[in-house]
């Protein structure tokens, strides 16, 4: 039994629209999979449709982007109601952020001597909201650089000359976003975050689970997580945190996953059932 419960498509910054990343699913096995896009729902519902299709678990979700301290802190929402107002008004608001982001990354390359238009970045997007991942894949097509790891590390990397951040969205905020529509509120890939210290008071903030299982989780940081969420009674998921076939870091669907019964966990804690004590 096994999930990948961390999933983009063609919706935000994956290469794999909603169906195919569904039927790749099918292909190997999965028991279920989340559609988790960066700050967007619009691949939920193609996924569902194409799960019901195939016979495959799908479960709604989504991933915000949220800024603490500096750094960059990224909440799953399982099982939303992709329907709720203050979440659409939201994700709406992220989306008029992302474009006015984008103009400023445009003209940050500029002054550094790589001009790239609207147009060519919007070529890259293939119908989702754009992002870093588009930029940089322009200025691959152009030539400016020779791979999408190259133009992170040198030009679209946090502190690199070409970054701009995002808009300030707090942890806490997202929290209370996610649990607003129904849904469950999971910080990701913890790990990466470095943000241990937080999650106490995310937990009281109403963090109801930790992504123990992730493909830059070593062994370490994966017992780590597990024990923590056993400790605060959170439910321990899991995911590829994939974004398609020729991605730099998360091309392989399944790379991580959880066990199958943390979609029933996941359930019930959208159902407002408390947490197994044991």
């Amino acid at each position: 039994m096994a999930a990948d419960l961390h999933v983009h498509t063609t919706a935000s910054d994956g290469t794999g629209t909603p169906a195919q990343v569904v039927a790749m699913a099918k292909g190997l096995g999965l028991d279920a999979l989340a559609i988790t896009d960066h700050d967007t729902v619009a691949g939920v519902v193609p996924a569902l449709a194409a799960g019901r299709e195939l016979g495959q678990v799908v479960l709604p979700g989504v991933e915000l982007g949220t800024r603490y301290g500096g750094r960059e802190i990224h909440m799953l929402g399982y099982l939303i109601d992709v329907n709720d107002g203050p979440l659409l008004s939201t994700l709406e608001m992220f989306r008029h952020d992302r474009e006015q982001r984008l103009e400023k990354m445009l003209a940050r390359l500029a002054g550094l001597g790589f001009p790239l238009t609207r147009e060519q970045v919007a070529a890259e997007v293939r119908g989702g909201a754009v992002g870093r991942p588009h930029v940089a894949r322009a200025l691959v097509k152009t030539g400016a650089v020779s791979s999408l790891e190259e133009a992170f590390d040198l030009y679209l990397g946090d502190g690199r000359p070409a970054y701009v951040p995002r808009l300030k969205y707090t942890p806490e905020a997202a929290i209370g976003l996610i649990r607003h529509a129904g849904g469950v509120a999971v910080l990701a890939h913890p790990g990466l975050s470095r943000c241990d210290e937080l999650i106490p008071g995310l937990v009281r903030a109403g963090l109801q689970g930790l992504e123990v299982y992730h493909p830059e989780h070593d062994a370490a940081a994966t017992e780590r997580y597990r024990m923590l969420c056993r400790r605060c009674r959170l439910v321990g998921t899991g995911g590829s945190d994939f974004h398609g076939l020729d991605h730099r870091k998360h091309g392989r669907l399944a790379a991580a996953t959880a066990p199958g019964e943390v979609v029933r966990e996941l359930k019930e804690l959208a159902g407002g059932k408390s947490r197994r004590t044991s």
